[in-house]
């Protein structure tokens, strides 16, 4: 998530905005990341559910 973001404020100084510094990428990382990490590992739960039902 912090790659993205920093990344995404490499892309936003194309459009005029600041860019992001990797520090503050990675502090804007854990409260999005941490969610994201969460949804992500209740859809392959889901997957293997289905998979072992087959």
């Amino acid at each position: 998530m912090a790659i993205n973001l920093f990344l995404l404020g490499l892309i936003g100084l194309s459009v005029g905005l600041p860019t992001i510094a990797p520090l503050t990428a990675l502090w804007l990382s854990v409260p999005l990341g941490l969610p994201a990490t969460w949804l992500a590992a209740r859809w392959v739960a889901g997957l293997i559910a289905e998979a072992e039902q087959t």
